[in-house]
């Protein structure tokens, strides 16, 4: 009985993964969170020449943090990618930095 009380809760858990209160909408997107993820990783990664870090803030691909070019976890500016609050795809915003790095993201939308 005990399992049966736990599978809801990591259920409801796993969709509860709102924006950061520090957070800027960028808009949204109809490909999965780790389809953007990986774009905007992809895209910062080449334009830059630098390391960029994507973190899973959820299992299974269900959400990420992306730090912009020279950033590191876990307080660095980053792509802030979540599952979309109603439907599939994605809503995607973007905590510190500058705004040209929040610029790029649009590109993977």
């Amino acid at each position: 009985m005990r399992h049966l009380i736990v599978i809801p809760v990591l259920a409801l858990a796993a969709c509860a993964a709102p924006m950061p209160e520090n957070t800027q909408s960028v808009g949204q997107s109809g490909h999965t969170p780790a389809a953007v993820a990986q774009c905007i990783a992809s895209n910062w990664a080449n334009s830059s020449g630098q390391t960029v870090y994507m973190q899973y803030v959820l299992a299974n691909n269900r959400a990420f943090d992306v730090y912009a070019p020279g950033q590191q976890p876990p307080s660095g500016a980053a792509a802030v990618v979540r599952p979309a609050t109603s439907g599939p795809g994605s809503s995607v915003g973007f905590r510190g930095g500058s705004s040209s790095a929040a610029g790029s993201i649009n590109n993977c939308l």
